[in-house]
């Protein structure tokens, strides 16, 4: 579910001290991205754009699952079928890595 080798990556180049901030941004940011593919649920432009965001920036902080279920979405926007992974499997693939990214980052963070 999260790619902690990334977590740990990422927390060596930028520090524990500032990667508590980097990762509130992500989690505001992956919510705000969310929120816009419930809006634009079916609209296959709408989906494609936020699948796409969603895939970049959970890879970028190791949030494996659902990278690759954005990945998914993605392609599948660009094909014409845009309900292929709905916005309620990614929000539910975000509280869950949400949940075990949290569960799992102070011991990141004390190493």
């Amino acid at each position: 579910m999260i790619d902690w080798s990334r977590v740990d990556e990422l927390v060596d180049e930028i520090g524990p001290e500032d990667f508590g901030e980097v990762a509130d941004l992500f989690l505001e940011e992956v919510e705000n991205a969310i929120t816009h593919l419930e809006s634009g649920e079916g609209n296959p432009v709408v989906t494609e754009e936020q699948m796409h965001f969603l895939k970049g920036a959970s890879m970028n902080l190791g949030f494996e699952t659902l990278a690759q279920l954005c990945r998914a979405g993605e392609k599948a926007a660009a094909a014409g079928t845009p309900e292929a992974v709905s916005p309620a499997e990614v929000r539910k693939a975000f509280e869950e890595s949400r949940i075990q990214f949290q569960k799992g980052l102070p011991d990141r963070l004390a190493a």
